[in-house]
């Protein structure tokens, strides 16, 4: 009797441990499950098998915004709310700005994108070496040096974009909530293992222009300028998307020149 009473303690025991263990499992197992981001299929990036199309025509996300300085810029905002979270250091010494992102693109109707920024009115000059902290990944992910007129995910803007395959090019969004259009003049996308040192995006009056340097020479223009209108104040900055919605990557900024004037690439 007493074995069968040893026996059944035991069993007892032993079920008693196991509905612990799955209640210290169970709440985050659950938690695992919600935080696991919710992508739509259209969001997903291009490949062999996948075509990214465009957002739905109704479908945006609000941007997470901070006013908080870093560097020489005012803030910094997740444009279009991606659903990890990004993220930016600079560091003093070096003069570097870090910034990591996930987002499906900067392109259709809509953006996803960690974006550095100051708010800026008449003629602008910006520019930066730029790079890619690692060095394989998805080959459409870039980085921007982009002029907008609200931090809202489909806010009219004109940018230069590197993406990591080598492409440099012009791109404009004349319209809110209007598709990305695209400047048919490029350095790069063919061209294995070659990326420009050095980009930058000139705003006179309501005229655009890129300059880009390959290799340490003297910055030159790419290309004719585009027209666009933007009312003052507008957003002046430097921005990644990792072209992946839910998967973060980095681009790096530095020897950052803003200036309140047209003419000051360098």
């Amino acid at each position: 009797m007493a074995n069968r009473i040893g026996c059944m303690r035991h069993r007892l025991s032993i079920l008693a441990s196991l509905i612990f263990l799955m209640l210290c499992i169970a709440p985050r197992m659950l938690c695992a499950q919600a935080s696991t981001p919710a992508v739509p299929d259209w969001a997903e990036p291009g490949s062999a098998t996948h075509v990214q199309v465009p957002p739905p025509a109704d479908f945006h996300r609000p941007s997470r915004n901070f006013d908080t300085p870093i560097g020489i810029f005012q803030g910094q905002s997740d444009v279009g709310g991606a659903v990890v979270p990004g993220g930016a250091s600079y560091d003093e010494g070096t003069k570097q700005y870090t910034v990591r992102s996930a987002g499906y693109n900067i392109w259709y109707t809509r953006d996803e994108f960690r974006y550095l920024w100051k708010k800026m009115s008449g003629d602008v000059s910006l520019a930066a070496d730029v790079a890619f902290a690692e060095p394989t990944g998805y080959g459409d992910r870039k980085v921007v040096l982009m002029i907008r007129q609200d931090l809202e995910d489909d806010s009219k803007e004109a940018m230069i974009a590197e993406h990591f395959a080598g492409m440099v090019h012009l791109a404009q969004r004349p319209q809110k909530n209007a598709p990305i259009k695209d400047f048919q003049y490029r350095f790069g996308g063919g061209l294995d293992g070659v990326h420009a040192k050095r980009i930058g995006i000139e705003k006179h009056g309501d005229s655009f222009a890129i300059f880009i340097s390959v290799a340490g020479e003297p910055m030159h223009q790419l290309g004719p300028p585009m027209t666009l209108h933007l009312d003052g104040p507008f957003y002046v900055g430097i921005g990644f998307c990792s072209h992946l919605p839910a998967g973060l990557a980095t681009g790096l900024f530095s020897n950052v020149v803003l200036e309140n004037s047209a003419g000051k690439i360098r």
